[in-house]
């Protein structure tokens, strides 16, 4: 493995464990009542794109029909509800490694420099295409 491909796998590893750190410190710390208190949240990627942003949410097993779509002031919110999967009476569950359960994720955005132009779920993948508003377009601030 060459240098660079040792640094830049390097800090590729550390930047994904410190996403992990944060979602947990995100879950740990988090001041809901219990009634409110979710489970999990679905990692995401955040793109610049040229019209505006793309957000993509993973979310296995998650029907599109059940997937909440937000937009605040300052964020878009992402929620629903992954079902344990079905599994054949009598069954034992030996390991349970993808979450399942409410869930809800805040992705912090300017929503005022921002508008959801389009919706799709495809493969467990929510995307949500974000344009910058015209007034910033205009404005010369996009």
């Amino acid at each position: 493995m060459k240098s660079k491909d040792m640094h830049n796998w390097m800090w590729g590893e550390a930047l994904s464990m410190l996403e992990q750190a944060e979602r947990l410190q995100r879950q740990f710390f988090r001041a809901a009542a219990p009634a409110q208190a979710h489970a999990w949240e679905p990692p995401i990627d955040v793109v610049d794109t040229p019209e505006g942003l793309c957000i993509h949410v993973a979310l296995p097993g998650v029907p599109a029909t059940g997937v909440i779509v937000e937009i605040e002031q300052d964020a878009v919110v992402v929620s629903a509800l992954r079902s344990f999967p079905e599994c054949s009476r009598g069954a034992q569950v030996r390991r349970v490694e993808i979450p399942y359960g409410r869930f809800e994720r805040r992705i912090p955005l300017p929503m005022q420099a921002l508008q959801l132009v389009d919706r799709t779920m495809k493969d467990g993948v929510l995307t949500l295409n974000l344009k910058t508003s015209a007034k910033q377009e205009r404005d010369g601030r996009a």
